[in-house]
């Protein structure tokens, strides 16, 4: 029998260690957070070699004293938890701090060789503590002016084993400045710099200044462009011990991505990686955009801090909540709110690539190339643009009739009103038989006809309630028995009143099956077996069943589809600005349903650079 002995205090730091600092980005995150909870309004972070040589930390908090920086460096000592509160049994779960000041310090000082200097704002000087590897090795005071700074250099120097982990110092300065721009999302408050230095290059990364709206701040950190292609978000659900609130910067769905690294998430200003909040994150935009691609937002979520749990993981990267389905259900629908009442925006310009493309050329009397394409292998027997005004083909100078392609002979109408009075313009003509031209106030408007189209007549469906005709259930003529693993089967059964709404009618048919007795009507042809073990699997992963829902959303984007004005269609002027005339009315207006801009502006000033009257 193997006898049970106490570890030494050195392995159980490094045992510790392992949990909380896995790479630089890790010591990093727990440092800054640690300046955060000292009530610094500046914080800077140096890096070199992406925090592989040395990562260093100053801020202008409230600093330390020698008693206090010798508590800091043993485990299990803190500042962040009240007095008052350590005799309660759920204390941990109301500390409103990032995290706990004395719980990382030394783990982080017993596998790096750590220098801790700090000074309070009333003390005439500071104080150094050296710590290589565990060992106490410099006790000292340091000239420093208030605050604290600490220094981690060679991590993991003497643990060979977690140091050829360690990627490349690219990947791991990579990791460091997405921990600093996150932090620097949740506080806007307080200003953050970050310098790396490779080699003898030393480079400022990110320098914002604190005391800046919350906005300003995400858009200054993610993208300028954000701010003209994301709508705000700011709402508020009461709840029985408080009040849950929502607020953040939404992209555009045409202002998206092809991968999700630019979704922020924020619980109670604590920056997170949750598979609840991405999934309903996925929910809002789901007909919105296609698949392969994803928003770009930045959301802050605070309630009561008994209402969730940031105690689940030793990084506090997840969270748990104690009702996860009113959260998502929040999410999704302040989501949904906010892009209903302000995506009528489409992607503000006309892509910069496209722009640059445009010529131009003096006229010469033969056919330039760039306009060759234009005259070369087209049928100019049929229509192709509404125009005002036909050219005329006869030649008052010579008295022949040129050989010019016609436009279609339409003629045109003065509006009833005038142009500023409509976001989208008064109808001009249309090209290609596809995109229609327009003129607003401030520019040109080009609208693709069948992705506009085909928005409009999903809304309508909507409306109409022809979701609830699509989610009609179809009996089966057999009930379909289907095996899957108990757990699976726990899950449909708890989900099953929330199915059955959806037209999937399902029971428990013994420990490991269940029972299909009806199927959505417009997903009769699918295989039940299939559709409850995808469904099972989303729940797994998300909470709640997306799939069924995004598969009917699916098949109304479909009939949206075929009942959608295409494109090759001639429209008449009067077709053409009833289209723009809804257009303005609806909502989601914006794009298509796979996140394609329906519309774009060249304001006039480009229209005039291009023809260098600017």
């Amino acid at each position: 029998m193997v006898a049970i002995r106490r570890l030494p205090e050195t392995l159980v730091n490094r045992i510790a260690a392992g949990e909380v600092v896995e790479r630089p980005a890790s010591a990093a995150k727990e440092l800054v957070e640690n300046a955060i909870d000292a009530g610094a309004r500046r914080i800077v972070v140096k890096l070199v070699d992406g925090g592989l040589t040395r990562l260093e930390v100053t801020d202008d908090g409230c600093g330390m004293g020698p008693q206090d920086m010798t508590l800091a460096l043993e485990r299990h000592a803190t500042s962040k938890l009240p007095e008052s509160l350590i005799g309660e049994a759920q204390a941990i779960e109301r500390v409103a701090t990032l995290g706990f000041r004395g719980e990382a310090l030394p783990s982080i000082a017993s596998v790096a060789q750590f220098t801790l200097e700090s000074r309070p704002h009333d003390a005439a000087e500071g104080w150094r503590k050296v710590v290589d590897h565990g060992e106490l090795v410099e006790d000292a005071p340091a000239a420093l002016p208030p605050g604290t700074r600490v220094r981690v250099e060679n991590l993991f120097g003497k643990v060979p084993a977690r140091r050829k982990f360690l990627r490349t110092p690219r990947s791991e300065y990579g990791a460091c400045h997405d921990v600093v721009r996150r932090l620097a999302m949740a506080r806007p408050d307080i200003g953050f710099t970050l310098e790396h230095r490779t080699g003898d290059k030393d480079r400022r990364v990110l320098h914002v200044q604190g005391g800046e709206g919350a906005e300003a701040r995400v858009a200054s950190i993610i993208a300028r462009e954000l701010e003209t292609n994301g709508v705000s978000i700011d709402l508020e659900r009461p709840l029985e011990n408080g009040t849950m609130r929502l607020t953040g910067l939404a992209g555009l769905p045409t202002y998206n991505r092809g991968v999700a690294d630019h979704q922020y998430l924020f619980v109670n200003g604590r920056p997170v990686k949750d598979r609840l909040l991405t999934g309903a994150v996925r929910g809002a935009y789901a007909d919105m955009l296609a698949r392969d691609r994803h928003a770009v937002l930045a959301l802050f979520l605070t309630l009561p801090a008994e209402n969730v749990d940031v105690n689940v993981h030793p990084a506090k990267t997840e969270v748990r909540f104690r009702d996860a389905q009113g959260v998502r259900g929040f999410i999704v629908s302040g989501l949904r709110k906010a892009l209903g009442t302000g995506d009528r925006r489409s992607a503000q310009g006309p892509d910069a690539a496209a722009m640059e493309r445009w010529q131009q050329e003096p006229m010469r009397p033969e056919i330039s190339p760039a306009l060759g394409s234009i005259f070369t292998g087209r049928d100019w027997s049929r229509p192709q643009s509404s125009v005002a005004e036909a050219p005329s083909p006869y030649n008052s100078q010579t008295g022949e009739v040129m050989d010019y392609p016609m436009g279609r002979a339409e003629e045109a109408a003065s509006p009833d009103h005038d142009a500023a009075q409509y976001p989208l313009g008064i109808a001009r003509g249309q090209v290609a038989d596809t995109y229609i031209v327009a003129e607003a106030a401030d520019g040109l408007v080009l609208v693709d006809q069948h992705a506009a189209h085909e928005r409009l007549v999903l809304e309508r469906l909507r409306a109409a309630g022809a979701e609830d005709a699509v989610k009609r259930s179809q009996a089966l003529l057999m009930p379909d028995v289907v095996e899957l693993d108990e757990a699976s089967c726990d899950r449909l059964e708890e989900a099953a009143p929330k199915l059955a709404e959806l037209g999937l009618e399902i029971e428990r048919f013994g420990p490991a099956a269940m029972l299909v007795r009806a199927m959505p009507h417009s997903l009769k042809s699918s295989a039940p077996a299939q559709l409850l073990q995808d469904i099972a699997d989303d729940i797994a992963k998300h909470g709640e069943a997306l799939w069924l829902g995004e598969k009917l959303d699916l098949v109304l984007a479909t009939m949206a589809c075929h009942g959608s004005v295409r494109a090759g269609r001639v429209l008449s002027v009067a077709e053409m600005n009833a289209l723009l005339r809804e257009m303005e009315r609806t909502p989601r207006s914006g794009q298509c349903n796979h996140g394609r801009p329906t519309w774009v502006k060249l304001a006039m000033e480009d229209v005039e650079k291009l023809f260098g009257r600017h």
